[in-house]
Protein backbone atom coordinates (compact mmCIF):
# COMPACT_ATOMS: atom_id res chain seq x y z
CA UNK A 1 0.00 0.00 0.00
CA UNK A 2 2.33 2.39 1.11
CA UNK A 3 4.55 1.77 -2.07
CA UNK A 4 1.49 2.58 -4.66
CA UNK A 5 0.93 5.48 -2.79
CA UNK A 6 4.37 6.75 -3.56
CA UNK A 7 4.50 5.78 -7.08
CA UNK A 8 1.44 7.98 -7.43
CA UNK A 9 2.86 10.65 -5.51
CA UNK A 10 5.69 10.63 -7.56
CA UNK A 11 3.18 10.53 -11.07
CA UNK A 12 1.89 13.99 -9.31
CA UNK A 13 5.04 15.49 -8.99
CA UNK A 14 6.02 14.21 -12.75
CA UNK A 15 2.95 15.69 -14.47
CA UNK A 16 3.59 19.29 -12.22
CA UNK A 17 6.59 19.36 -13.62
CA UNK A 18 5.62 18.68 -17.05
CA UNK A 19 2.79 21.20 -16.67
CA UNK A 20 4.92 24.13 -15.25
CA UNK A 21 8.33 23.63 -17.06
CA UNK A 22 7.75 21.84 -20.22
CA UNK A 23 11.19 22.28 -21.10
CA UNK A 24 12.97 20.21 -18.53
CA UNK A 25 11.25 17.25 -19.91
CA UNK A 26 10.70 17.63 -23.65
CA UNK A 27 12.11 19.66 -26.44
CA UNK A 28 10.64 22.76 -26.44
CA UNK A 29 8.00 22.82 -29.71
CA UNK A 30 4.72 24.86 -30.80
CA UNK A 31 1.78 24.03 -28.55
CA UNK A 32 -0.22 20.97 -29.68
CA UNK A 33 -2.78 23.15 -28.73
CA UNK A 34 -1.95 25.69 -31.29
CA UNK A 35 -3.54 24.76 -34.86
CA UNK A 36 -0.78 26.84 -36.98
CA UNK A 37 1.80 25.33 -34.46
CA UNK A 38 3.79 28.66 -35.37
CA UNK A 39 7.46 28.74 -35.84
CA UNK A 40 9.25 31.90 -36.75
CA UNK A 41 12.56 30.42 -36.73
CA UNK A 42 11.55 28.45 -39.57
CA UNK A 43 10.94 31.48 -41.94
CA UNK A 44 14.00 32.22 -44.26
CA UNK A 45 15.03 35.77 -44.69
CA UNK A 46 18.24 35.99 -46.70
CA UNK A 47 19.54 39.27 -44.51
CA UNK A 48 19.36 36.48 -41.29
CA UNK A 49 20.81 33.70 -42.66
CA UNK A 50 25.16 34.99 -41.25
CA UNK A 51 23.63 36.21 -38.25
CA UNK A 52 24.32 34.68 -34.70
CA UNK A 53 20.89 34.14 -33.49
CA UNK A 54 18.60 31.29 -31.80
CA UNK A 55 15.30 30.06 -31.91
CA UNK A 56 13.46 30.41 -28.61
CA UNK A 57 10.27 29.15 -27.45
CA UNK A 58 7.74 31.44 -25.87
CA UNK A 59 6.63 29.74 -22.40
CA UNK A 60 2.99 30.18 -20.50
CA UNK A 61 3.50 33.76 -18.94
CA UNK A 62 6.28 34.89 -21.38
CA UNK A 63 5.82 38.20 -23.24
CA UNK A 64 8.58 40.27 -25.47
CA UNK A 65 8.52 42.87 -22.35
CA UNK A 66 9.08 40.46 -19.82
CA UNK A 67 12.00 38.49 -21.68
CA UNK A 68 13.86 41.76 -23.50
CA UNK A 69 12.93 44.71 -21.38
CA UNK A 70 13.37 48.01 -23.63
CA UNK A 71 14.82 45.98 -26.09
CA UNK A 72 11.49 44.02 -27.01
CA UNK A 73 11.02 46.64 -29.92
CA UNK A 74 13.58 45.39 -31.89
CA UNK A 75 12.84 41.44 -31.62
CA UNK A 76 9.74 42.07 -32.26
CA UNK A 77 10.77 44.19 -35.79
CA UNK A 78 13.73 41.39 -36.32
CA UNK A 79 10.99 38.87 -36.12
CA UNK A 80 8.24 41.00 -38.20
CA UNK A 81 5.67 40.43 -35.37
CA UNK A 82 3.92 42.43 -33.07
CA UNK A 83 2.89 41.82 -29.43
CA UNK A 84 -0.73 40.45 -29.85
CA UNK A 85 0.38 37.58 -32.00
CA UNK A 86 3.32 36.41 -29.91
CA UNK A 87 1.95 33.96 -27.61
CA UNK A 88 2.91 30.91 -25.63
CA UNK A 89 3.90 27.80 -27.63
CA UNK A 90 5.66 29.53 -30.67
CA UNK A 91 8.84 30.12 -31.57
CA UNK A 92 10.85 33.18 -32.11
CA UNK A 93 14.30 34.56 -33.46
CA UNK A 94 16.36 35.79 -31.10
CA UNK A 95 20.19 37.49 -31.71
CA UNK A 96 22.74 36.41 -29.41
CA UNK A 97 23.84 39.87 -29.58
CA UNK A 98 21.40 42.77 -29.23
CA UNK A 99 22.96 45.53 -31.02
CA UNK A 100 22.68 43.14 -34.30
CA UNK A 101 19.07 43.79 -33.60
CA UNK A 102 18.93 46.90 -32.80
CA UNK A 103 21.03 48.14 -35.98
CA UNK A 104 18.87 45.39 -37.84
CA UNK A 105 17.62 46.53 -41.84
CA UNK A 106 17.53 44.40 -44.81
CA UNK A 107 17.51 46.93 -46.85
CA UNK A 108 20.44 48.54 -49.02
CA UNK A 109 21.69 51.59 -47.36
CA UNK A 110 21.83 53.11 -51.06
CA UNK A 111 19.58 52.14 -53.87
CA UNK A 112 20.18 53.19 -57.41
CA UNK A 113 17.02 53.06 -58.90
CA UNK A 114 15.71 55.79 -56.02
CA UNK A 115 18.38 58.18 -56.73
CA UNK A 116 16.02 59.76 -59.43
CA UNK A 117 13.42 60.47 -56.80
CA UNK A 118 12.72 63.25 -53.85
CA UNK A 119 11.29 59.94 -52.32
CA UNK A 120 10.93 56.45 -53.06
CA UNK A 121 8.95 53.35 -51.37
CA UNK A 122 11.04 50.03 -51.54
CA UNK A 123 8.97 46.27 -50.73
CA UNK A 124 10.68 43.54 -50.15
CA UNK A 125 8.51 40.40 -50.67
CA UNK A 126 11.57 38.31 -49.62
CA UNK A 127 12.62 39.97 -46.61
CA UNK A 128 9.04 41.15 -45.43
CA UNK A 129 10.36 44.90 -45.11
CA UNK A 130 9.61 47.86 -46.38
CA UNK A 131 12.04 50.90 -46.74
CA UNK A 132 11.67 55.02 -47.08
CA UNK A 133 14.21 56.64 -49.75
CA UNK A 134 15.51 60.57 -50.27
CA UNK A 135 17.20 60.39 -53.80
CA UNK A 136 18.56 56.78 -53.32
CA UNK A 137 19.36 57.22 -49.63
CA UNK A 138 17.61 54.78 -46.75
CA UNK A 139 16.07 56.90 -44.72
CA UNK A 140 13.99 54.75 -42.53
CA UNK A 141 12.76 50.93 -42.78
CA UNK A 142 10.46 48.47 -40.65
CA UNK A 143 8.94 45.55 -41.63
CA UNK A 144 5.97 44.77 -43.24
CA UNK A 145 3.49 41.80 -43.94
CA UNK A 146 2.57 41.64 -47.41
CA UNK A 147 0.11 39.04 -49.33
CA UNK A 148 0.04 35.61 -48.02
CA UNK A 149 0.41 32.35 -51.21
CA UNK A 150 -2.32 32.89 -53.39
CA UNK A 151 -2.80 36.30 -52.71
CA UNK A 152 0.98 37.74 -53.30
CA UNK A 153 1.40 41.68 -53.25
CA UNK A 154 1.71 42.25 -57.19
CA UNK A 155 5.17 43.27 -58.05
CA UNK A 156 6.56 45.95 -60.10
CA UNK A 157 6.71 49.94 -60.38
CA UNK A 158 3.95 51.76 -59.21
CA UNK A 159 2.72 55.22 -57.70
CA UNK A 160 0.65 55.93 -54.61
CA UNK A 161 -2.44 57.63 -56.26
CA UNK A 162 -4.55 58.16 -53.03
CA UNK A 163 -4.43 58.66 -49.28
CA UNK A 164 -6.59 57.69 -46.37
CA UNK A 165 -6.21 58.02 -42.92
CA UNK A 166 -9.33 56.61 -41.38
CA UNK A 167 -9.34 53.53 -44.50
CA UNK A 168 -11.28 50.49 -43.88
CA UNK A 169 -11.47 47.39 -46.00
CA UNK A 170 -14.67 46.97 -47.88
CA UNK A 171 -14.27 43.04 -48.65
CA UNK A 172 -12.87 42.28 -45.20
CA UNK A 173 -13.87 42.16 -41.63
CA UNK A 174 -12.13 41.28 -38.13
CA UNK A 175 -11.42 37.60 -36.61
CA UNK A 176 -15.04 38.27 -34.97
CA UNK A 177 -16.79 39.66 -37.51
CA UNK A 178 -17.92 42.77 -35.48
CA UNK A 179 -16.35 45.28 -37.88
CA UNK A 180 -14.81 45.82 -41.46
CA UNK A 181 -11.15 45.42 -40.84
CA UNK A 182 -9.48 48.87 -40.16
CA UNK A 183 -6.54 49.79 -42.81
CA UNK A 184 -5.86 53.70 -40.72
CA UNK A 185 -3.44 55.88 -42.85
CA UNK A 186 -3.83 53.61 -46.34
CA UNK A 187 -2.13 55.05 -49.33
CA UNK A 188 -3.06 53.35 -52.54
CA UNK A 189 -0.15 52.14 -54.56
CA UNK A 190 -2.48 50.14 -57.36
CA UNK A 191 -5.74 48.90 -58.85
CA UNK A 192 -6.11 45.85 -60.99
CA UNK A 193 -8.44 44.64 -63.67
CA UNK A 194 -11.10 43.71 -61.11
CA UNK A 195 -10.53 47.22 -59.84
CA UNK A 196 -9.43 46.08 -56.37
CA UNK A 197 -7.23 48.51 -55.02
CA UNK A 198 -3.71 47.54 -52.97
CA UNK A 199 -3.09 49.44 -50.37
CA UNK A 200 0.00 50.54 -47.98
CA UNK A 201 -1.84 50.59 -44.17
CA UNK A 202 -1.94 49.98 -40.55
CA UNK A 203 -2.60 46.06 -39.65
CA UNK A 204 -1.83 42.81 -37.77
CA UNK A 205 1.94 41.65 -38.45
CA UNK A 206 2.25 37.68 -37.29
CA UNK A 207 5.35 37.30 -38.22
CA UNK A 208 4.69 36.25 -42.12
CA UNK A 209 2.83 37.30 -44.92
CA UNK A 210 -0.77 36.99 -44.08
CA UNK A 211 -2.72 39.70 -45.92
CA UNK A 212 -4.58 39.60 -49.11
CA UNK A 213 -2.05 41.09 -51.23
CA UNK A 214 -1.85 45.16 -49.32
CA UNK A 215 1.39 45.55 -47.84
CA UNK A 216 0.61 45.83 -43.96
CA UNK A 217 2.03 47.58 -41.09
CA UNK A 218 2.39 48.29 -37.51
CA UNK A 219 0.06 50.19 -35.83
CA UNK A 220 -0.47 49.51 -31.88
CA UNK A 221 -2.65 52.14 -31.05
CA UNK A 222 -5.03 50.39 -34.36
CA UNK A 223 -5.03 47.06 -31.86
CA UNK A 224 -5.59 48.90 -28.91
CA UNK A 225 -8.57 50.49 -30.36
CA UNK A 226 -10.40 47.26 -32.04
CA UNK A 227 -8.54 44.39 -29.66
CA UNK A 228 -7.64 46.38 -25.73
CA UNK A 229 -4.02 45.18 -27.14
CA UNK A 230 -1.59 45.95 -26.10
CA UNK A 231 -2.48 48.03 -23.47
CA UNK A 232 0.02 50.76 -24.00
CA UNK A 233 0.57 50.96 -27.72
CA UNK A 234 4.08 52.11 -28.94
CA UNK A 235 4.86 51.09 -32.52
CA UNK A 236 3.19 53.22 -34.86
CA UNK A 237 5.00 52.59 -38.38
CA UNK A 238 1.74 53.01 -40.74
CA UNK A 239 1.91 56.96 -39.91
CA UNK A 240 5.01 57.21 -39.16
CA UNK A 241 5.48 55.98 -43.28
CA UNK A 242 2.22 57.97 -44.28
CA UNK A 243 3.27 61.21 -42.60
CA UNK A 244 6.51 60.91 -44.77
CA UNK A 245 5.05 60.18 -47.82
CA UNK A 246 1.61 61.94 -48.19
CA UNK A 247 1.66 64.08 -45.09
CA UNK A 248 0.08 67.18 -45.23
CA UNK A 249 3.51 68.84 -45.76
CA UNK A 250 3.57 67.85 -49.58
CA UNK A 251 0.13 67.36 -50.34
CA UNK A 252 -2.40 69.62 -48.30
CA UNK A 253 -4.57 69.84 -45.81
CA UNK A 254 -5.52 65.75 -44.86
CA UNK A 255 -9.36 65.56 -45.20
CA UNK A 256 -8.78 62.17 -43.08
CA UNK A 257 -10.86 60.66 -45.83
CA UNK A 258 -9.98 59.04 -48.94
CA UNK A 259 -8.50 61.90 -51.47
CA UNK A 260 -6.84 61.46 -54.38
CA UNK A 261 -2.98 62.66 -54.75
CA UNK A 262 -0.81 63.82 -57.26
CA UNK A 263 3.08 62.94 -57.58
CA UNK A 264 2.78 60.33 -54.59
CA UNK A 265 6.03 58.05 -54.20
CA UNK A 266 6.90 56.17 -56.32
CA UNK A 267 6.48 52.49 -54.76
CA UNK A 268 8.30 49.21 -56.04
CA UNK A 269 7.41 46.12 -55.06
CA UNK A 270 10.68 43.19 -54.96
CA UNK A 271 11.15 39.27 -55.26
CA UNK A 272 8.71 36.81 -53.78
CA UNK A 273 7.82 35.46 -50.64
CA UNK A 274 9.89 33.99 -48.03
CA UNK A 275 10.59 30.58 -48.12
CA UNK A 276 8.76 28.74 -44.45
CA UNK A 277 11.12 25.26 -44.07
CA UNK A 278 9.84 22.16 -42.74
CA UNK A 279 12.30 21.88 -40.37
CA UNK A 280 14.18 24.67 -37.79
CA UNK A 281 16.73 26.48 -39.08
CA UNK A 282 18.66 26.17 -35.82
CA UNK A 283 18.80 24.26 -32.97
CA UNK A 284 16.74 25.07 -30.20
CA UNK A 285 18.83 26.58 -27.08
CA UNK A 286 17.36 25.28 -23.69
CA UNK A 287 16.09 28.35 -21.71
CA UNK A 288 14.86 28.20 -18.13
Amino acid sequence: MIRRLAVVIALIILAAIVVHEPEITAEPAASPLDPAKEDLSRVDYPSQRDLDWYPRFIRPNDSLESLFGDDWVYIARFNRIDRRHTYPGMTIKVPRDMAVARAYTPLPKEYEPAKRYAKYILVSLTEQWIGAYERGTLKFSMPAATGKKGNETPTGLFRIDARDRTHTSSLYQTDDNSAQYPMDYAMRFFIDKQNVGYWIHARDLPGKPASHGCVGLFDEPMQNRMYGIPARPVLHDSKKLYDWAVGEADHGPDSGTIELIDGGPVVEVIGENPVYQPAPLRPMVATR
